[in-house]
């Protein structure tokens, strides 16, 4: 049974990339996987992503680029202003500038670094380096 299925699919995603595959399949699939996906695929973490909808709710095929060292949710999902990235920038990344989190805004979800441009704060979700 599965209950938090962003958490299995970036450990899914990260057991297959540390293991030298070049892709992967994330069963099932979710809008909020795909968000992240996309945000992962702008910053070059994974190469590319497809949705094959299955008629049980679908999955994705990533492919791989070779480029995570760790990622994985952040739970519980603290909420954060603005203001505050910094503080858990340094709290779930390793060094400064390198690395991503992930937040959930009432703007979409996006990374913390659009985020502080756009000086809004939100849930954060995840976080990749």
């Amino acid at each position: 049974m599965q209950h938090d299925l962003l958490n299995d699919a970036l450990v899914s995603l990260r057991h297959a990339d540390q293991q030298g595959k070049a892709s992967v399949a994330l069963s099932p699939g979710s809008n909020l996987i795909g968000e992240v996906l996309k945000i992962f695929r702008e910053h070059q973490y994974i190469a590319e992503f497809t949705f094959v909808p299955d008629g049980r709710g679908g999955h994705y095929d990533v492919a791989l680029a070779r480029r995570i060292n760790s990622c994985g949710v952040i739970k519980p999902r603290h909420s954060v202003r603005g203001r505050a990235l910094e503080r858990y920038e340094a709290r779930f990344l390793p060094a400064q500038d390198f690395g991503l989190l992930v937040l959930s805004t009432n703007q979409g979800v996006m990374s913390h670094q659009k985020a502080r441009e756009l000086k809004i704060g939100g849930k954060l979700l995840a976080y990749v380096y």
